[in-house]
């Protein structure tokens, strides 16, 4: 379950959803210089994404949580 305070979490998952993404495209728009926001390893670590070689994907769980918050993919 998404805690209120991921919404980051939500919103990574929702644009991956709605584009092929590869990884280092992923790494060069959600990078941070803040070693406590930890987005990307957050989705990965509740299943809402996974790599699959040079491409991120959006999980069948990933594609729960979007639904049960009312987003969708393209």
């Amino acid at each position: 379950m998404l805690a209120e305070d991921d919404p980051l979490i939500l919103d990574l998952v929702e644009w991956v959803a709605r584009d092929e993404r590869s990884h280092a495209d992923l790494m060069e728009s959600w990078r941070t210089s803040c070693p406590r926001l930890t987005v990307w390893e957050d989705a990965v670590d509740r299943g809402y994404v996974a790599r699959e070689g040079r491409l991120v994907t959006v999980t069948r769980r990933g594609h729960e949580l979007l639904s049960s918050h009312g987003r969708r993919a393209a």
